[in-house]
């Protein structure tokens, strides 16, 4: 069995932002398989490539840019929902990244840590709720929070660095999306691209 590579947290972080899906918790395939049947579902032409380019946006907002790429017409709200409802049905398929989730329990009482997603907030509660990390966080912001502009705005980062009182420079944010990663950097802290572990 290979050893778990640990995720460093340099000296001067004073808050630690996650993002949820792909970061905190491996839903991804979930997520893609759940966007596969809405999108066919709905008739749309499934596209992989371009849905997983989208990490870290909004469902209505990945939508939009479907129906612009694509010159297709599917329904935004209903599309929407039949991918929730197809994530909820399969969700024990949801686990815990183990190299994030060990940062998490390794700061757990020295530093405040904030979750900062695109995704719903149902379905960010219930991933965390299902990997039984939801009680690390004092902050969870998600695509609910409606004054919060969406990923690559730096808008959730630095709403999320206020909500746990840490200025930005001294926030190391965990990610595992280009849009996300830059985000993160646009809000002025330190960036962690998690796919390497």
């Amino acid at each position: 069995m290979t050893q778990m590579k640990t995720i460093e947290v340099p000296d001067y972080i004073k808050g630690l932002i996650f993002d949820c899906d792909g970061t905190l918790v491996d839903s991804m395939p979930l997520h893609m398989k759940a966007w596969e049947h809405a999108i066919t579902t709905a008739g749309g032409i499934w596209n992989y490539d371009f849905i997983f380019s989208k990490k870290g946006m909004q469902g209505n907002d990945i939508l939009d840019d479907y129906n612009r790429m694509f010159g297709a017409n599917l329904d935004v709200e209903s599309t929407a929902r039949i991918k929730q409802e197809y994530f909820h049905t399969h969700c024990a398929e949801i686990k815990p990244i183990e190299a994030v989730v060990d940062v998490v329990r390794r700061y757990a009482s020295r530093l405040p840590m904030a979750v900062a997603s695109g995704g719903s907030e149902e379905n960010v509660l219930l991933s965390l709720e299902l990997t039984g990390i939801k009680h690390y966080f004092q902050v969870i912001i998600t695509a609910g929070d409606k004054d919060v502009l969406p990923k690559p705005s730096p808008d959730i980062f630095l709403e999320a660095a206020k909500r746990i009182h840490i200025p930005p420079q001294y926030c190391q944010v965990f990610e595992d999306g280009d849009i996300g990663l830059e985000a993160a950097r646009k809000a002025g802290m330190l960036a962690t691209d998690i796919r390497g572990y």
